[in-house]
């Protein structure tokens, strides 16, 4: 008989094999690395405001999510995007997850209960943006969850593309995959052209309205 965890981890497997990997195909423009990053105006999970133009002079990381994806949850429950949260906002960068999801769709939350679910997965976002009609991951050409982009002080869009080089959801791949959030910071830190500016995504399609 199966006990809990490993019968979670069965239904992750087979919900992962379920879910293709999204390929860079989207119908909408993708923002484009070394121009301006798409301004955006939104309301955050808290209730409040957030738009990027207010975190101008700092870097700002975008991650597009949702919870039910099976390789978000390899990300999250593995501790990995947690630790990235907390080690990059310790530096001073602005992380804010994305959750573009439309109402009645895999993912889809209001703004209380990504708070909790953000408290479940011991997760440290700067924010949590909700964009429901999906105007803000449409117009960064966001493809997946995860899906990850990084703004420059200056608000220039200098990486684009998925958290690693290997798109798996499982959780023993995280250690022997190269880091792109990771390398895009070292090389921001020492002044370096990003080696590694723009990756293929990979993940579950985010559900935008139809």
């Amino acid at each position: 008989m199966l006990n809990a965890n490993t019968l979670r981890r069965t239904v992750l497997s087979l919900a992962a094999a379920s879910l293709p990997l999204f390929s860079a195909t989207a119908a909408h423009a993708a923002a484009e690395i070394g121009q301006p990053a798409p301004a955006f105006n939104a309301q955050g999970a808290d209730g409040k405001p957030v738009s990027l133009a207010s975190f101008k002079g700092k870097t700002v990381v975008l991650e597009w999510t949702n919870h039910e994806c099976p390789f978000v949850v390899k990300h999250y429950e593995s501790g990995n995007i947690p630790q990235l949260q907390k080690e990059f906002t310790a530096k001073g960068a602005v992380w804010l997850q994305v959750i573009s999801s439309a109402p009645d769709k895999q993912g889809h939350v209001d703004g209380p209960s990504a708070i909790k679910i953000n408290g479940f997965r011991n997760a440290a976002p700067s924010g949590i943006v909700l964009d429901p009609d999906g105007k803000i991951g449409k117009a960064y050409g966001a493809q997946t969850t995860p899906h990850l982009f990084i703004v420059d002080p200056a608000g220039q869009l200098v990486y684009k593309g998925g958290i690693d080089s290997i798109p798996s959801a499982s959780k023993a791949d995280i250690a022997r995959a190269d880091n792109y959030v990771k390398l895009a910071f070292a090389d921001l830190a020492a002044g370096r052209k990003l080696a590694h500016a723009s990756t293929k995504p990979y993940g579950c399609s985010i559900k935008y309205a139809d």
